[in-house]
Protein backbone atom coordinates (compact mmCIF):
# COMPACT_ATOMS: atom_id res chain seq x y z
CA UNK A 1 0.00 0.00 0.00
CA UNK A 2 1.03 3.47 -0.75
CA UNK A 3 2.10 6.04 1.65
CA UNK A 4 -0.47 8.99 1.82
CA UNK A 5 -0.40 12.23 3.70
CA UNK A 6 -2.91 10.71 6.34
CA UNK A 7 -0.41 8.07 6.91
CA UNK A 8 2.25 11.18 7.29
CA UNK A 9 -0.01 12.63 9.65
CA UNK A 10 -0.66 9.18 11.88
CA UNK A 11 3.21 9.11 12.05
CA UNK A 12 3.09 13.13 13.42
CA UNK A 13 0.33 11.91 15.41
CA UNK A 14 2.12 8.82 16.90
CA UNK A 15 5.61 10.61 17.59
CA UNK A 16 7.62 8.74 14.47
CA UNK A 17 9.88 11.12 12.41
CA UNK A 18 9.18 11.04 9.51
CA UNK A 19 12.50 11.11 6.61
CA UNK A 20 12.42 12.90 3.10
CA UNK A 21 14.99 13.18 0.69
CA UNK A 22 15.02 14.47 -2.80
CA UNK A 23 14.91 12.33 -6.03
CA UNK A 24 15.19 12.89 -9.70
CA UNK A 25 15.09 9.73 -11.66
CA UNK A 26 13.91 6.22 -11.33
CA UNK A 27 16.55 4.05 -10.79
CA UNK A 28 17.36 5.98 -7.25
CA UNK A 29 13.78 6.63 -6.16
CA UNK A 30 13.67 2.58 -6.45
CA UNK A 31 16.78 2.51 -3.70
CA UNK A 32 15.10 5.23 -1.59
CA UNK A 33 11.99 3.51 -1.70
CA UNK A 34 13.51 0.29 -0.62
CA UNK A 35 15.88 1.62 2.08
CA UNK A 36 12.77 2.95 4.29
CA UNK A 37 12.43 6.39 2.69
CA UNK A 38 8.69 7.62 4.01
CA UNK A 39 8.36 10.25 1.01
CA UNK A 40 10.66 11.26 -2.21
CA UNK A 41 10.77 15.35 -3.12
CA UNK A 42 11.14 15.78 -6.48
CA UNK A 43 12.83 18.91 -5.51
CA UNK A 44 13.50 21.87 -7.99
CA UNK A 45 16.99 21.51 -6.48
CA UNK A 46 17.57 19.82 -9.36
CA UNK A 47 18.43 23.12 -11.02
CA UNK A 48 21.89 22.90 -8.94
CA UNK A 49 22.62 19.36 -8.76
CA UNK A 50 21.78 18.05 -12.49
CA UNK A 51 21.76 20.71 -14.44
CA UNK A 52 25.11 22.71 -13.30
CA UNK A 53 22.66 26.03 -12.19
CA UNK A 54 23.62 28.49 -9.42
CA UNK A 55 20.35 28.60 -8.59
CA UNK A 56 17.09 27.45 -8.68
CA UNK A 57 15.21 29.72 -11.14
CA UNK A 58 15.83 28.30 -14.90
CA UNK A 59 14.10 25.12 -13.50
CA UNK A 60 10.82 24.76 -15.83
CA UNK A 61 7.45 23.00 -15.52
CA UNK A 62 8.73 21.22 -17.93
CA UNK A 63 11.81 19.93 -16.08
CA UNK A 64 9.46 18.97 -13.03
CA UNK A 65 6.86 17.13 -15.17
CA UNK A 66 9.71 15.08 -16.51
CA UNK A 67 11.77 14.24 -13.29
CA UNK A 68 7.98 13.32 -11.44
CA UNK A 69 7.46 10.99 -13.74
CA UNK A 70 10.62 9.15 -13.29
CA UNK A 71 10.57 9.34 -9.94
CA UNK A 72 7.02 7.80 -9.88
CA UNK A 73 7.91 5.07 -12.45
CA UNK A 74 10.49 3.90 -9.79
CA UNK A 75 8.40 3.60 -6.74
CA UNK A 76 5.37 1.48 -5.75
CA UNK A 77 4.91 2.91 -1.74
CA UNK A 78 6.48 6.09 -1.20
CA UNK A 79 4.71 9.08 -0.76
CA UNK A 80 5.74 11.79 -3.88
CA UNK A 81 6.29 15.43 -3.55
CA UNK A 82 7.02 17.92 -6.40
CA UNK A 83 8.32 21.54 -6.39
CA UNK A 84 6.53 23.93 -8.02
CA UNK A 85 9.19 25.72 -10.30
CA UNK A 86 9.76 29.56 -10.48
CA UNK A 87 7.04 31.49 -12.55
CA UNK A 88 4.20 28.18 -12.51
CA UNK A 89 2.61 29.63 -9.35
CA UNK A 90 2.83 33.30 -8.20
CA UNK A 91 0.73 34.69 -10.33
CA UNK A 92 -2.65 34.11 -9.78
CA UNK A 93 -4.54 30.64 -8.35
CA UNK A 94 -5.84 29.74 -11.03
CA UNK A 95 -2.53 29.63 -13.31
CA UNK A 96 -1.07 27.27 -9.77
CA UNK A 97 -3.88 25.01 -10.33
CA UNK A 98 -3.44 24.52 -13.97
CA UNK A 99 0.14 23.38 -13.85
CA UNK A 100 -0.24 22.00 -10.51
CA UNK A 101 -2.97 19.57 -12.19
CA UNK A 102 -0.21 18.85 -14.70
CA UNK A 103 2.56 18.05 -12.00
CA UNK A 104 -0.16 15.09 -9.94
CA UNK A 105 -1.24 14.07 -13.83
CA UNK A 106 2.48 13.25 -14.02
CA UNK A 107 2.96 10.88 -10.38
CA UNK A 108 2.90 13.50 -7.48
CA UNK A 109 0.58 12.85 -4.78
CA UNK A 110 1.08 16.54 -3.24
CA UNK A 111 2.76 20.12 -4.65
CA UNK A 112 5.27 22.24 -2.92
CA UNK A 113 4.71 25.84 -2.70
CA UNK A 114 7.18 28.24 -1.33
CA UNK A 115 6.25 31.83 0.07
CA UNK A 116 4.17 33.03 3.50
CA UNK A 117 0.54 34.49 3.54
CA UNK A 118 0.91 35.64 0.22
CA UNK A 119 -0.07 32.09 -1.19
CA UNK A 120 -2.89 31.48 1.31
CA UNK A 121 -5.07 32.33 -1.60
CA UNK A 122 -3.27 29.84 -3.87
CA UNK A 123 -3.21 26.73 -1.11
CA UNK A 124 -6.69 27.38 -0.25
CA UNK A 125 -7.40 27.73 -3.81
CA UNK A 126 -5.42 24.34 -4.41
CA UNK A 127 -6.65 21.93 -1.77
CA UNK A 128 -10.52 23.27 -2.08
CA UNK A 129 -10.10 21.17 -5.42
CA UNK A 130 -8.38 17.99 -4.33
CA UNK A 131 -4.38 19.30 -4.85
CA UNK A 132 -2.59 18.82 -1.42
CA UNK A 133 -0.34 21.34 -1.01
CA UNK A 134 3.10 21.74 1.50
CA UNK A 135 4.17 25.01 2.14
CA UNK A 136 7.60 26.28 2.74
CA UNK A 137 8.78 29.62 4.46
CA UNK A 138 12.30 30.48 5.98
CA UNK A 139 14.83 30.16 3.39
CA UNK A 140 12.55 30.47 -0.02
CA UNK A 141 15.60 29.45 -2.56
CA UNK A 142 13.24 30.62 -5.51
CA UNK A 143 13.15 34.23 -3.79
CA UNK A 144 17.02 34.24 -3.23
CA UNK A 145 17.35 37.22 -5.23
CA UNK A 146 15.43 39.36 -2.79
CA UNK A 147 16.67 37.55 -0.09
CA UNK A 148 20.32 38.81 -0.74
CA UNK A 149 21.26 35.61 -0.63
CA UNK A 150 21.72 31.98 0.96
CA UNK A 151 21.40 32.74 4.82
CA UNK A 152 19.76 32.26 8.13
CA UNK A 153 16.17 33.38 8.51
CA UNK A 154 13.72 34.30 11.80
CA UNK A 155 16.83 35.41 13.68
CA UNK A 156 15.62 38.42 14.72
CA UNK A 157 12.11 38.98 17.24
CA UNK A 158 9.91 40.71 14.22
CA UNK A 159 11.08 37.94 11.62
CA UNK A 160 10.48 35.31 13.91
CA UNK A 161 6.87 36.31 15.04
CA UNK A 162 6.37 37.30 10.73
CA UNK A 163 7.25 33.03 10.42
CA UNK A 164 5.00 31.95 13.26
CA UNK A 165 2.26 33.92 11.91
CA UNK A 166 2.98 32.74 8.13
CA UNK A 167 2.96 29.05 9.71
CA UNK A 168 -0.43 29.43 11.17
CA UNK A 169 -1.64 30.96 7.80
CA UNK A 170 -1.11 28.76 5.88
CA UNK A 171 -2.29 25.59 7.62
CA UNK A 172 -5.76 27.68 8.53
CA UNK A 173 -5.40 27.69 4.08
CA UNK A 174 -4.97 24.03 4.28
CA UNK A 175 -1.63 23.24 3.41
CA UNK A 176 -1.57 19.51 4.72
CA UNK A 177 2.51 19.62 5.13
CA UNK A 178 5.22 22.96 6.09
CA UNK A 179 8.92 22.97 4.98
CA UNK A 180 10.96 24.53 7.29
CA UNK A 181 14.11 26.21 5.78
CA UNK A 182 17.64 27.40 7.62
CA UNK A 183 15.68 28.95 10.43
CA UNK A 184 16.98 28.69 14.36
CA UNK A 185 15.92 25.40 15.78
CA UNK A 186 14.10 27.06 18.73
CA UNK A 187 11.62 29.06 16.23
CA UNK A 188 11.12 25.75 14.14
CA UNK A 189 10.55 23.78 17.07
CA UNK A 190 7.91 26.46 18.70
CA UNK A 191 6.14 26.24 15.23
CA UNK A 192 5.88 22.67 15.18
CA UNK A 193 4.77 22.73 18.11
CA UNK A 194 2.13 25.58 17.29
CA UNK A 195 0.59 23.66 13.92
CA UNK A 196 -1.34 20.27 13.96
CA UNK A 197 0.73 19.82 10.35
CA UNK A 198 3.93 17.78 9.87
CA UNK A 199 6.79 19.96 9.81
CA UNK A 200 9.55 19.09 7.96
CA UNK A 201 13.07 20.57 8.64
CA UNK A 202 15.85 21.59 6.67
CA UNK A 203 19.13 23.68 8.71
CA UNK A 204 15.55 23.91 11.01
CA UNK A 205 16.99 21.86 14.50
CA UNK A 206 15.74 18.57 15.14
CA UNK A 207 12.16 18.82 16.64
CA UNK A 208 10.90 19.17 14.00
CA UNK A 209 8.10 16.71 12.45
CA UNK A 210 10.55 15.17 9.94
CA UNK A 211 13.66 15.95 8.09
CA UNK A 212 14.74 16.61 4.17
CA UNK A 213 17.93 16.69 2.88
CA UNK A 214 18.86 17.00 -1.32
CA UNK A 215 19.64 13.33 -2.38
CA UNK A 216 23.54 14.60 -3.46
CA UNK A 217 24.15 16.38 -0.48
CA UNK A 218 23.38 13.50 2.00
CA UNK A 219 25.65 11.55 -0.40
CA UNK A 220 28.94 13.62 -0.27
CA UNK A 221 28.17 14.57 -3.95
CA UNK A 222 28.06 18.07 -4.14
CA UNK A 223 30.92 20.50 -4.60
CA UNK A 224 32.11 23.74 -2.45
CA UNK A 225 32.04 24.40 0.81
CA UNK A 226 29.12 22.79 2.30
CA UNK A 227 25.87 24.17 4.76
CA UNK A 228 26.29 23.48 8.53
CA UNK A 229 23.30 21.22 7.99
CA UNK A 230 24.40 18.89 5.64
CA UNK A 231 25.93 15.34 6.77
CA UNK A 232 28.04 13.22 4.42
CA UNK A 233 26.53 9.64 5.07
CA UNK A 234 28.47 7.74 2.97
CA UNK A 235 31.37 8.48 5.10
CA UNK A 236 30.44 5.65 7.11
CA UNK A 237 28.46 3.43 4.82
CA UNK A 238 29.87 0.94 1.94
CA UNK A 239 27.05 1.34 -0.40
CA UNK A 240 24.51 3.57 -1.49
CA UNK A 241 21.29 2.07 0.33
CA UNK A 242 22.90 1.42 3.07
CA UNK A 243 23.84 5.53 3.41
CA UNK A 244 19.95 6.04 2.96
CA UNK A 245 19.57 3.37 5.53
CA UNK A 246 21.84 5.21 8.07
CA UNK A 247 20.27 8.81 7.14
CA UNK A 248 16.37 7.28 7.73
CA UNK A 249 17.33 5.66 11.23
CA UNK A 250 19.46 8.88 11.77
CA UNK A 251 16.27 10.91 11.35
CA UNK A 252 13.77 8.75 13.03
CA UNK A 253 15.77 8.14 16.38
CA UNK A 254 16.30 11.88 16.58
CA UNK A 255 20.29 11.41 15.89
CA UNK A 256 20.12 13.88 13.01
CA UNK A 257 20.20 16.74 13.21
CA UNK A 258 22.44 17.23 16.10
CA UNK A 259 23.40 20.97 17.10
CA UNK A 260 26.27 20.82 15.15
CA UNK A 261 23.97 20.72 12.15
CA UNK A 262 21.66 23.40 13.66
CA UNK A 263 21.81 27.28 14.41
Amino acid sequence: MRTSLSTLQKMLDNNEKIAVLTCYDATFARILENSGIDALLVGDSLGNVLQGESTTLSVTLDDMIYHTRCVARGTDKVFIITDMPFGSYQASPELAFKNACKIIAAGAHMVKIEGGHIMADTVQFLTRRGIPVCAHIGLTPQSIHQLGGYRLQGHSEKSARLLEDEAKILEKSGAGMLVIELIPAKLAEKITQTLSIPTIGIGAGNNCSGQVLVLHDMLGLSQGKKPRFIKDFMLEAKTIQAAVENYVIAVKTGQFPNIEHQF
